[in-house]
Order: structure tokens, then C-alpha cells, then sequence
């Protein structure tokens, strides 16, 4: 009786712990959500590129940054005005580029993109509703057909290592999108 009940308790915390999600390991292979990581050698100078197919862009990295992970989260917009104060009417995703040597020791500047609707980019601009507390709105990237890519507010307000390089990165305008 004991050895079925720890056998029953073990297999429950196997298949909780199984549950989790994962974050994203881009080594080289396709994930479920079409994000690829390839090397791009044009000009004779070796390039990390994160392909994102769910979404439709690509997003070009230092070699330095081969073995990157990608978390997904999301945004959440808070209405504008007195009658609704923080009701959340607007969301989508979060897609951070996390650089292969961020531990939770010791975290890093991750690259972080949001990605809106047109529709929502344009309610966003009009003051319809607002991210976080910053007065400012987010950065656009870049967009496609479908999509406005964005860089959060204040997204290195902290500091973190690894920041001054990710301000090299979206200096050269890494990011391309691709029409669907």
C-alpha cells in the first residue's frame, strides 16, 4: 500500500512537472512556433538570425549571441480616462530575445518585442489605452502586412548587463519583416 501511494505521488509530480512551459532553446531547429535560428555570412562577417514565422520577421544578432532563447509573455494595455482606470482592454505578445548567457544568478539586457495589430498600434497612438507607466509610448521596430513590432518603454531602465550591447544591436536595425 505505502509503495503505490509514493509510486502514485511520483508519477503526479512527473507529469506536473512535465507540464510547465518551457522556455525556448533556438539551437539551430524549427520550434512549434515557426521560430528558427539560422547564420547568416554575407560580407564575410558571421550573423545570428532569428526568424520568427508565426509573426513574420527576422531579427539579425552578433555571432556572440548563438544559442539564444526566446520567452514568450505577454502585454497588457490599460484603458485611458477616469470611468475605466486600470481595466486591461488591450494585450498581445511579448516575444524577448534572451542571450545565451543569462542566468537567473546572473541576468542580462534581453531584447524584447511586442507585437501589435495594426488595429491595436493605431488605438495605442490615438490614446486609447496606455502600457505601463511610462509617459511615452512604446518604439516601432518595424511592421509588416499584419503586425507593428515595438520596443517596450523603458525597456533597460534597470541596467542590467549585457545593456549597452542591445543598444548597439537595435542601432543597426536588426530587425526585418517579412510580408505574409
Amino acid at each position: 500500500m505505502k509503495k503505490s501511494v509514493i509510486a502514485i505521488f511520483m508519477l503526479v509530480f512527473v507529469l506536473l512537472i512535465g507540464c510547465g512551459k518551457p522556455v525556448q532553446t533556438n539551437e539551430g531547429n524549427n520550434d512549434v512556433n515557426g521560430n528558427v535560428q539560422t547564420e547568416d555570412e554575407t560580407a564575410g562577417k558571421s550573423a545570428v538570425v532569428y526568424t520568427n514565422t508565426q509573426y513574420g520577421f527576422n531579427f539579425s544578432l552578433p555571432d556572440s549571441w548563438k544559442g539564444y532563447t526566446i520567452v514568450d509573455e505577454t502585454w497588457e494595455g490599460a484603458a485611458t480616462g477616469e470611468s475605466d482606470g486600470e481595466k486591461i482592454v488591450e494585450n498581445g505578445p511579448l516575444i524577448s530575445i534572451r542571450h545565451p548567457q543569462w542566468t537567473a544568478e546572473k541576468p542580462r539586457q534581453d531584447i524584447p518585442i511586442m507585437v501589435f495589430t495594426t488595429e491595436q498600434w493605431n488605438s495605442l497612438l490615438e490614446g486609447k489605452f496606455h502600457i505601463g507607466a511610462a509617459p511615452i509610448d512604446p518604439s516601432e521596430l518595424g511592421r509588416n502586412n499584419s503586425y507593428v513590432f515595438a520596443l517596450p518603454a523603458r525597456y533597460n531602465y534597470s541596467f542590467p548587463e549585457g545593456y549597452e550591447e542591445v543598444e548597439e544591436i537595435l542601432k543597426g536595425n536588426p530587425l526585418q519583416p517579412i510580408n505574409k
